[in-house]
């Protein structure tokens, strides 16, 4: 999504906060951002119906937690932390995730917006795994997966990155911000070269080439 289109979105989602209008600020944005969040998810899990489960754990706690929303970020970053957690619960803990979670009913509209969201994304990316690194990538580990896809694939800001990479479960200080994004900068340099020496052994990146 082109940055005046996301602007666009982040302005039209905090009217509808702003009015009170929680169901429609939800809407909106899983129209907007269900897409590449499912994607995310999907790239973490590298699986589908794991992928499927967790997206719709996702969507319903964004419904529910809209009411805490603060705007001390983007919402599209506040977004992302969510869709971080409830993956992480899942892998934590399945069966107590699947005893604490309620799911959204089968004739809801907002059932049949996130079945839409999954169904549309995963055709996308199964021709997008074609790309040459999608084998590269899905070899790392799940967490440097995450940074890479976040920073690389959706563009997010340092400070952003460590909103959502947090696993503290409280806020960041300012200070403890910049500390966060100066070591995420550090672990994403270093996973560049990694990944780009796992392209050279693979033939895909020359060595006079370089670049990814």
């Amino acid at each position: 999504m082109p940055g005046e289109e996301r602007e666009e979105l982040e302005r039209e989602i905090h009217h509808l906060l702003a009015r009170g209008d929680h169901e429609g600020a939800a809407t909106l944005a899983l129209r907007g951002y269900g897409a590449e969040l499912f994607g995310f998810l999907h790239a973490f899990h590298r699986d589908e119906e794991d992928a499927a489960e967790v997206f719709s754990c996702f969507s319903e706690r964004l419904w529910r937690a809209l009411p805490a929303f603060q705007g001390d970020s983007s919402f599209r970053t506040w977004a992302y932390t969510l869709a971080r957690h409830a993956s992480l619960n899942y892998r934590r803990d399945v069966r107590r995730r699947e005893l604490r979670q309620q799911p959204l009913p089968e004739d809801s509209a907002r059932s049949a917006l996130v079945a839409r969201i999954r169904s549309e994304t995963v055709s996308y990316l199964r021709s997008e795994r074609r790309a040459r690194f999608a084998g590269l990538r899905e070899s790392l580990p799940s967490e440097d997966q995450a940074l890479l896809i976040l920073r690389v694939d959706r563009g997010l800001a340092w400070n952003e990155l460590a909103r959502v990479l947090n696993d503290s479960g409280q806020p960041l200080s300012e200070p403890e911000l910049k500390r966060e994004a100066a070591r995420l900068r550090k672990r994403f340099q270093l996973l560049k070269e990694r990944l780009l020496e796992l392209g050279r052994r693979a033939g895909i990146v020359s060595d006079e080439g370089g670049g990814a």
